[in-house]
């Protein structure tokens, strides 16, 4: 049980999947949904195919998607009102997050990092110039505002935020955003607002973007992703919210980096959103976030914060060892017991350890179920 499997922290996720994968084990490390996108949204892309040109789209996007979108905010339970002129159609949210970046940075700007957070993050403010400063979330990953207004000096120039979050599954309500308002009001801070996972709000919690902040939205970029949406991840294609003001200068970068997005799969989208029910892939979610969870009590891991959004539930591991880190009892998870993880200190850019794990159940049921299974027999 203490022998230790060596990895490339620089490559961490794709080894611990590599790592289950020459293991034979079942993987929930990453948030890859392993089933079927819905069979018309197949069908489309094949129509776009026959029918659908195949120069550039426009360096907005699709008008057809552009105005699917408007109508897919406002049938939200918190409606959000959008014009054209704030939507743009990107290759995807990393994509959408380093031109925002690169936007709005100066040699030497500060950006804040909420931890736990996405690994790309970091790298797209230093290779754009600036110095990630990171601020760590309390015990139960919750928001001390007074100490994160202590991380901004007068070199802050950005926060980013994500929400539902990627690891810890929390979402940020109404409440949240004014608090942030409030301790930026007086500053010249932009906010990056991912909110991949917006339709996926579990239980009574609805997502509450930042764009409907009155003053917020005025310096926001909020991103979203029809990948995450449609669990089509391979699709890459996302879409950034922002004031008219800010849209300028990012496409001022974005035809340089990438121009357009992928016109076919543009034009299937924005047919299959007039046909698209959010409430169906929030539902499957949900389910699959329930069993999870239902299956776990059978084992002596522990959920002690059930997860409000997103794809991956956090996990207390500490009652099957005290002694191993995160990143041991992982790789050992992995390799001897066949069920692969995440451990949370991979979410940081400098924690060594902690008592939590992180898994993906956006899988197929049965390999959830399978996998819950092999642990309460084997743990």
């Amino acid at each position: 049980m203490a022998k230790i499997y060596e990895f490339n922290d620089f490559t961490f996720f794709t080894e611990m999947s590599e790592l289950a994968s020459r293991h034979q084990s079942y993987d929930l490390s990453l948030g890859l949904p392993d089933f079927e996108v819905d069979s018309r949204l197949r069908e489309y892309l094949k129509e776009a195919a026959d029918l659908c040109s195949h120069r550039y789209e426009s360096l907005t996007g699709n008008a057809m998607l552009i105005d699917g979108i408007i109508t897919l905010h406002s049938k939200r339970n918190h409606r959000l009102d959008l014009k054209k002129e704030e939507i743009n159609i990107v290759p995807c949210s990393t994509f959408a997050l380093f031109t925002a970046l690169k936007s709005i940075l100066n040699f030497g700007d500060e950006v804040i990092v909420i931890q736990p957070s996405y690994y790309t993050y970091a790298p797209s403010i230093t290779i754009n110039g600036g110095i990630p400063i990171y601020y760590d979330l309390e015990e139960d990953f919750s928001v001390d505002w007074t100490k994160l207004r202590d991380c901004i000096s007068k070199k802050t120039k950005a926060i980013i935020v994500n929400s539902p979050q990627n690891p810890t599954g929390k979402v940020w309500k109404k409440e949240d955003w004014d608090h942030l308002y409030e301790i930026i009001k007086n500053e010249e801070i932009y906010l990056i607002s991912e909110e991949i996972y917006d339709i996926y709000c579990y239980d009574s919690v609805y997502h509450y973007s930042s764009f409907l902040h009155p003053e917020l939205k005025k310096r926001t970029f909020c991103i979203f992703s029809f990948g995450k949406m449609f669990h089509a991840t391979g699709w890459k294609v996302s879409y950034l919210i922002a004031a008219e003001n800010l849209l300028e200068e990012f496409r001022n970068y974005q035809q340089y980096i990438s121009y357009s997005t992928n016109a076919p799969c543009q034009y299937a989208i924005a047919n299959f959103l007039k046909i698209f029910e959010p409430e169906d892939n929030r539902k499957l979610m949900q389910d699959k976030r329930d069993t999870f969870n239902h299956l776990l009590q059978y084992t002596p891991l522990k959920t002690e914060q059930i997860a409000e959004g997103g794809f991956f539930q956090i996990v207390n591991f500490r009652e099957v060892n005290k002694k191993m880190t995160d990143v041991e009892f992982s790789k050992w998870l992995t390799v001897e017991k066949k069920v692969s993880c995440l451990p949370l200190s991979a979410f940081y850019n400098s924690k060594q350890d902690s008592d939590y794990i992180r898994f993906s159940f956006a899988k197929k049921d049965d390999v959830i179920i399978q996998a819950l299974e092999h642990l309460s027999r084997n743990l």
